[in-house]
């Protein structure tokens, strides 16, 4: 940790120790090497998915206090971030990168047909989920999903995931009638 020039407050971290560690590394064809900062590309399912399937390795630096030495860009390949928000190190968003791309190979989930539909694969949240019992302190489960009715049970889990998305992120529902086609939930 150092001050930094041009003075300022708080902490930096130092060039030499980041690129010791990381030149240490072996290099595989397909590297990225990322940068955790409130600065980078938002991580969303779509750079999950590309860092499952581009890269055979991730390096990624997680700076703290006030960052790291701008030069380490001359190291970084991207810079990403856990969101607009700002934290006190890299690690906690660096956690949440790894625990993303984890999932997605292959053997981390038990049935892959379960990473198809969930929350943000095709534009929408997920639909409600349920457990047993059938009722609990009042709360029932929907009819439709007692019902064995496997057509009628896709339709309303498909309407469930288009509302819930109109509801609780306006945006991402916007995005979806745009990118993806989607019909107005009125419509269905």
């Amino acid at each position: 940790m150092n001050q930094y020039y041009g003075g300022g407050v708080g902490m930096l971290m130092q060039l030499e120790p980041i690129f010791a560690a990381v030149e240490s590394l072996p290099i595989l064809p397909r590297r990225e090497v990322l940068l955790m900062t409130p600065q980078g590309q938002t991580i969303n399912q779509s750079l999950l998915r590309e860092l499952t399937t581009d890269y055979d390795q991730l390096v990624i630096i997680c700076g703290s206090y006030e960052g790291v030495d701008e030069r380490i860009l001359h190291l970084v390949t991207r810079e990403v971030s856990l969101g607009d928000f700002v934290l006190t190190g890299g690690e906690i968003p660096a956690l949440a990168l790894i625990n993303g791309v984890v999932r997605l190979l292959p053997g981390t989930v038990g049935k892959v047909e379960s990473l198809k539909a969930e929350s943000f694969e095709a534009g929408l949240l997920d639909y409600p989920q349920h457990t047993r019992p059938a009722e609990f302190r009042g709360w029932k489960v929907p009819d439709v999903l007692l019902s064995g009715n496997h057509a009628e049970i896709a339709r309303w889990r498909h309407k469930q995931q288009i509302q819930r998305t109109r509801d609780r992120r306006p945006d991402l529902y916007e995005n979806w009638l745009r990118e993806y086609g989607g019909e107005e939930l009125e419509k269905l």
